[in-house]
């Protein structure tokens, strides 16, 4: 576990284990590298290295005030590769990480990153006159952050179980309240500005996305409606869909050993053996 220092001054932090070929996360709108804490574990016992990162305003990072659209996120991203000399890697970005990984292959090329997974990826355009139905619209935007603005505990409450259906998933208590305290934790700055950073058009950058993709998303996800995981990996070259019946926008948690499987899957398609191999 460890920071490095941006370009910019922002003092990120990232957590590191394991060696072998590089898996690098990076989650959701909210969430920190805590998110993939079995995931960490789990690829690291079979000999990958992995590393995730806290963006800027959450975890343990430094919450700077500024840099939390698109662009600089990608570029934090960016530095933290460069930081490592990491190559070969692959990526994988759960909901609006998606965009900033396909910020950061637009800006940055292919030459660090050679495959990415997509976890309940967020639309490929939010932008009027662009966007599907199925997307988030301006004046929803603006209630959604109206509510957290006023109350984020409340709001986070009664959103959860829409996020993990823990009825169907099992999901505990405990493990939901984990995750409220996690966001919580997070500069509410960074939380508006964050959730505004994903309305961007992006259409342009996933077809020309240089990498091959593997897509997953659960089709009872109502933060990130399934509709935007076919989309983008309809527009993807070398993209490819699965589609999980019953799964919510935290399946991450929820659906974990059927994920790791998939993802542990695509690596071993792609070439990318473990160490131990």
């Amino acid at each position: 576990m460890s920071h490095f220092t941006t370009t910019d001054g922002t003092q990120l932090f990232y957590r590191d284990c394991g060696r072998g070929q590089p898996i690098v996360f990076v989650a959701s709108w909210a969430l920190d590298s805590r998110t993939w804490g079995p995931y960490m574990l789990h690829f690291q016992e079979l000999g990958y290295r992995c590393i995730a990162l806290d963006r800027r305003g959450h975890g343990r990072s430094d919450d700077p005030g500024h840099g939390y659209r698109l662009d600089r996120l990608a570029d934090d991203l960016a530095e933290l590769l460069e930081h490592l000399d990491l190559r070969d890697v692959s990526l994988v970005a759960h909901s609006m990480a998606s965009g900033e990984a396909t910020r950061y292959l637009a800006r940055h090329g292919r030459g660090r990153v050679a495959r990415a997974v997509f976890l309940a990826p967020t639309a490929p355009s939010y932008v009027e006159g662009s966007r599907e139905p199925w997307s988030m619209d301006e004046p929803t935007t603006a209630a959604v952050l109206a509510a957290i603005r006023r109350d984020l505990p409340y709001w986070l409450t009664d959103n959860a179980n829409d996020f993990f259906l823990p009825a169907e998933t099992g999901t505990t208590p405990e493990y939901m309240q984990y995750t409220i305290d996690m966001i919580c934790g997070v500069s509410l700055q960074a939380l508006v500005e964050c959730f505004r950073a994903k309305r961007v058009d992006l259409r342009e950058e996933l077809r020309n996305l240089p990498v091959p993709l593997l897509v997953i998303h659960g089709n009872r996800d109502v933060s990130e409606p399934v509709q935007q995981g076919r989309a983008t990996a309809a527009m993807v070259p070398d993209g490819r869909f699965l589609e999980y019946d019953g799964a919510p926008h935290g399946f991450y948690h929820t659906h974990y050993e059927r994920l790791i499987a998939d993802i542990h899957a695509f690596l071993r398609e792609a070439g990318v053996m473990p160490r131990a191999a």
